[in-house]
């Protein structure tokens, strides 16, 4: 039996659509909206019927009506108590998005768009691996503060497709092998994957700094930043995130760019450049005991590594740990599409949230 799956990924100005007909692509489009159109809803989820009718406008431009699909599947938010893989949407997911008390992000609005396409027909609707899915142990959550717990906020769903991919071409199974993904884009997270689980991270304000994200800076120096009367909130945050790393250093988080003034001789960004790779080694190297130091593979992947320069730069420092393979860019629809087949194949089990929540 073909399976036809809509995938549904909300982000913060644009939706992207595709079809898959099981493992094929039959369309992809990312619907742009006006910020004209999201600046009228004061909050998240008001926008909510421009994003379901842009899906619906998708569908029917690529002749396709919901009636013929199989199911669907979209992007996990920051919904608390999940694990990676499936979760149908079920009344106790929804009712915990439409509480209001989840962080404010768009992919929070794939549960419910799914939703609104499925359930009228009665298909099958799931999210996979969330942006907070967390599988770590105990002890990896545990921090020098009591009152603070460490939590899995990584690049999931693209780290744990690009490591089903590695293993496939290998001919191996993803569940089976030891693998440290560096995910490598305009944010920076590492994470250690062991019996198809993500065991611990280094998420995107703990480890290197990346185009235009801080990473980690010694905290003291933050308190007092952040207690100086200079900065607010919003201004430190935007330190941290969006004005942070390359671009706080060179003025662009642009890596042709950054390269081409390297090879006309800008000693500055030769020097930033090198410590780019040199931070995203150590915490590829700070990683490395969560799987015992015994790993399979390094992955590279996420944007950045379509830059030949600077996976070499790393190569170079973190060679001789385990063999490195570089898998440049993303796969996020192809990922929730080939999750929801999965599961409609009966090879993978999507969980229940009402059971999460009990």
């Amino acid at each position: 039996m073909d399976y036809r799956i809509l995938v549904i990924n909300p982000g913060s100005t644009s939706t992207k659509v595709a079809v898959y007909e099981d493992e094929k692509e039959l369309f992809m489009e990312n619907i742009v909206h006006s910020e004209d159109s999201l600046s009228q809803c004061s909050a998240l989820l008001e926008q909510m019927p421009l994003r379901l009718a842009a899906v619906q406008e998708s569908l029917s431009a690529h002749s396709l009506q919901a009636e013929d699909l199989s199911a669907v599947v979209g992007r996990g938010g920051m919904i608390p108590r999940l694990k990676t893989g499936a979760y149908r949407v079920d009344q106790a997911l929804k009712a915990v998005i439409e509480s209001g008390k989840l962080i404010p992000h768009a992919s929070n609005m794939g549960a419910l768009l799914v939703d609104a396409i499925a359930a009228p027909l009665g298909l099958p609707a799931i999210i996979y691996d969330a942006v907070s899915a967390d599988d770590l142990p105990e002890m990896a959550k545990i921090t020098g503060i009591p009152e603070i717990r460490r939590q899995s906020f990584c690049h999931v769903l693209n780290s744990r497709a690009m490591g089903r991919k590695f293993a496939e071409a290998q001919g191996r199974k993803y569940e089976d092998m030891n693998l440290l993904i560096a995910h490598l884009g305009g944010g920076i997270s590492i994470s250690a994957h062991r019996g198809g689980r993500i065991i611990d991270v280094i998420t995107d304000d703990g480890g290197p700094f990346s185009p235009e994200r801080a990473g980690s800076v010694p905290l003291l120096y933050i308190i007092d930043m952040c207690f100086s009367g200079e900065y607010n909130k919003a201004q430190v945050t935007k330190k941290q995130r969006g004005q942070g790393g390359l671009r706080a250093w060179l003025g662009t988080a642009d890596c042709q760019e950054i390269e081409e003034r390297i090879h006309n001789g800008d000693e500055k960004a030769a020097l930033i450049y090198e410590a780019q790779a040199y931070q995203i080694a150590k915490g590829i190297g700070n990683l490395a005991p969560a799987l015992n130091c015994s790993m399979d593979a390094i992955l590279l992947t996420g944007g950045l590594a379509y830059s030949r320069m600077l996976m070499e730069k790393i190569r170079s420092y973190v060679g001789p740990l385990a063999p490195i393979h570089v898998l440049p860019g993303q796969c996020e629809m192809e990922a929730l599409a080939l999750g929801m087949l999965r599961v409609l194949r009966g090879e993978e089990e999507a969980k229940s949230y009402s059971a999460e929540a009990e």
